[in-house]
């Protein structure tokens, strides 16, 4: 009686150590980049938007690289979003408040990518929160936009233009 149970305990185990190696082995970044102008004309403490151009995604390519389909994935999610300025090289990102960005397609409805609020950086990088949201459907698209919603705290004196590097993890089914 005790074999049984310990044979079916080692099963279970077996089983479940082998779903995360498969899935693991499965798994993959796909690597996205847009920018967007802050301008200088934004007054202070006035909320802002800008909407980058539409972002073609290599998804299908990228999932050809990584032996999968689109039909294939089943998890797509956002694991790092960092904005860098790259002009003026000198701009740090201590004007800005806060910075929420969005994610859309013309098929999906819009919702927060990350975020990052109380903002106190005196760098020209820095890195949001990723909300945990499925983005299948996104990533799965011919193309997306992307929306930032922020509030400036100190005036500007000339336009900020800003990178935004995501990386997104992929998990697809092997059949």
């Amino acid at each position: 009686m005790k074999a049984k149970k310990f044979i079916a305990v080692a099963i279970f185990g077996l089983i479940a150590i082998s779903c995360s190696v498969i899935d693991d082995l499965l798994t993959f970044t796909i690597d996205d980049e847009t920018s967007f102008t802050i301008d200088s004309a934004f007054p202070v403490g006035a909320l802002f938007e800008v909407v980058t151009p539409e972002i073609t995604t290599n998804s299908s390519k990228e999932f050809e690289n990584n032996n999968t389909k689109a039909d294939l994935v089943k998890d797509v999610k956002l694991t790092a979003l960092k904005l860098t300025i790259t002009e003026p090289t000198d701009k740090t990102f201590r004007f800005l408040k806060s910075i929420h960005l969005y994610i859309s397609t013309d098929a999906n409805d819009e919702i927060e990518l990350a975020y990052l609020d109380d903002i106190n950086s005196t760098s020209n990088t820095i890195n949001l929160i990723c909300i945990s949201q499925k983005l299948d459907k996104y990533i799965k698209a011919p193309s997306y936009k992307i929306r930032a919603k922020a509030v400036i705290k100190e005036s500007l004196t000339q336009d900020i233009t800003v990178k935004s590097d995501m990386k997104f993890q992929v998990t697809a089914d092997p059949f």
